[in-house]
């Protein structure tokens, strides 16, 4: 342990702490732009580029940074003298004065930590003048660039390198023209990118924001010739509420449902039923590989779960060989789609093409998954528009609701029940334990003689489990963000050593609950852990927590797809994927 001062206060700390981490550890604020963490999952970023945090060591000649600068024993540390006040204003000033000022129409505007910073350090006016930098405006499907408000923190660098291992972004170019950009500064969309969308999630301003699809859906919506059908993921309904100032892991299911009512959808479902009815589908093809296997047939083993677009994304870009591996079951946004377009819309007697399907997501990946063209049917998407829990929350308030005052209401039917093996599919380790408490069942005929299967949850980036299928040792794996999904594949690559027969992989930090389009968490994973406890409330509140036991999908295998794994659920319900890789041709 280390003892120190700072601004007065006696402190003790472990070696090698930092002084930033050591003042917060005492209750001490120091601004940052920069650095940002993940303290849940045991990560630190700490460039102490932008100097933003520097404080006054007694001894030293220079300020200091604090998120770079261990402690040491008997420092005296200053973080609010007119030194280190004057020099944090002059950093800002300088940053500004090469930003655009257009906060107004800025997607960040409310949540930009530079336009939190300006106002903390009371900067009014820009005393530097002189050319600003010009960039050409980028985007994907999922992700929109506007290089021109990059402050050169590089947060966006580190994320989608370390924690993702996707490598689209570093910095490139000197001196003024420096700007975090793909290789040779190509777009985005023809990078290695795979659209998670954590890079706009740690973002501190608007250099990186989701590409908006409200306009779409209100179209939509006054259109009287259309149908809108909407859906909503498992995470969004422990998150939205942070929106309307609730705490951070509120359920707001039931108000959540009344809100869209009012803002005019015809009909208000649930993606946790189709999260049932995937649970059904990949279940049952893990049972037939692993079947095969026992029977000395030949399957691919392990099965990757499939649920998570950027894992898809990042699988097809990077192991093309693996593919086969991937489980051929369509996430449930994408299950829903056909299910509701095709079962549904005979039911109401509705045509396929005047029902439009919109889908609230914690995830800006799933808006470019929606485009995919195998899920489209004559040119026309199984879902229509992905929108993204603020852009929900964007929505709500244009209605003047106030989600704090809605009522409790419940999702329509017959796509809106749902049981507790549903919902935990916004956390890590969620698919896992779903599908265990599925495929247990059904390849033992025996009930479970218990539903929690602890040892798949929490925040480690691998956890790894052998479940007993009476007598079948089954080996699990689960892993979140994509540099764990990347060592595990290395894994199976190198032959499956630890002999895997189903892993989860979820692209977003915590799983869809630490999604890119959740709001904005700031790299507090404290926030990202109180919306998995109440992921895991939910499912224990459930009357059922079994998909198998959901009478809705028991229905409607009943009266429409006969039985999981079915031809026409392979032909609804099953997708196949494409190598991604870029294919150099080499002159002779």
């Amino acid at each position: 342990m280390v003892k120190l001062t700072i601004d007065n206060k006696p402190v003790e700390v472990a070696e090698g702490t930092t002084i930033l981490k050591a003042a917060r550890q005492a209750g001490i604020n120091i601004p940052t732009l920069c650095y940002f963490e993940l303290a849940g999952m045991k990560f630190e970023n700490k460039p102490g580029g932008c100097r933003v945090c520097v404080v006054e060591v007694e001894g030293r000649r220079n300020l200091a940074p604090a998120c770079a600068t261990d402690v040491m024993e008997g420092m005296v540390v200053h973080t609010n003298s007119p030194r280190v006040i004057n020099a944090r204003r002059t950093v800002v000033e300088l940053i500004l004065s090469d930003h655009p000022n257009d906060c107004l129409q800025c997607e960040k505007s409310g949540d930009c930590e530079l336009q939190a910073l300006a106002v903390k350090l009371g900067i009014r006016e820009i005393p530097y003048k002189g050319e600003q930098s010009t960039y050409k405006t980028d985007t994907t499907l999922s992700v929109y660039r506007d290089m021109n408000k990059c402050v050169m923190c590089r947060r966006c660098e580190t994320m989608c390198n370390k924690i993702q291992s996707a490598g689209a972004l570093s910095g490139v170019n000197r001196g003024f023209q420096a700007v975090v950009s793909p290789a040779f500064e190509q777009p985005l969309g023809e990078s290695s990118c795979i659209n998670c969308g954590q890079c706009v999630q740690v973002c501190p301003v608007g250099a990186l924001t989701l590409v908006d699809n409200i306009g779409d859906v209100m179209k939509a919506i006054a259109d009287p010739k259309k149908t809108v059908v909407v859906q909503t993921a498992p995470a969004v309904r422990v998150a939205l509420g942070e929106e309307f100032g609730m705490e951070p892991g509120t359920i707001v299911t039931g108000k959540m449902a009344a809100a869209l009512r009012r803002m005019g959808f015809d009909y208000v479902f649930d993606t946790d039923w189709s999260a049932d009815l995937t649970i059904m589908e990949e279940g049952t093809e893990l049972l037939q590989r692993v079947g095969k296997v026992l029977n000395g047939e030949k399957a691919v083993l392990p099965q990757f779960t499939s649920c998570c677009p950027a894992w898809v994304a990042f699988a097809e870009k990077n192991f093309p060989d693996l593919l086969p591996n991937l489980s051929t079951a369509k996430s449930p946004q994408q299950m829903f789609g056909p299910a509701c377009k095709n079962y549904f819309a005979q039911k109401i007697g509705v045509k396929r093409e005047d029902m439009v399907v919109v889908s609230v997501m914690p995830c800006l990946a799933k808006k470019s998954e929606v485009a995919r063209d195998e899920f489209k049917v004559n040119g026309d998407p199984d879902v229509n528009f992905s929108i993204s829990t603020r852009e929900l929350a964007h929505m709500i308030k244009q209605f003047n609701i106030d989600l704090n005052d809605m009522p409790e209401e419940d999702f329509d039917s017959p796509l809106g029940e749902s049981t507790g093996a549903a919902v935990i599919f916004g956390a890590t380790g969620g698919v896992m334990e779903a599908a265990l408490r599925t495929a247990y069942e059904k390849h033992t005929k025996k009930t479970l003689p218990r539903l929690d299967f602890e040892e798949v949850r929490g925040l480690d980036g691998v956890k790894t489990a052998t479940v007993d299928f009476d007598g079948l040792p089954v080996k699990v794996a689960v892993c979140h963000t994509l540099a764990n999904a990347r060592a595990m594949m290395e894994e199976v690559r190198n032959g499956n050593p630890r002999g895997f027969h189903f892993i989860e992989v979820m692209a977003c930090p915590g799983g869809c609950i630490g999604g890119a389009g959740q709001p904005y968490h700031h790299g507090n994973s404290d926030i990202i852990r109180k919306r998995m406890e109440a992921i895991y409330r939910e499912d224990a509140g459930k009357p059922i927590r079994k998909s198998h036991e959901n009478p809705d999908i028991i229905a409607i295998y009943k009266e429409y797809y006969g039985e999981p794994c079915s031809h026409l659920s392979h032909e609804q319900l099953h997708t196949h994927y494409f190598d991604r890789t870029k294919k150099i041709e080499v002159e002779k």
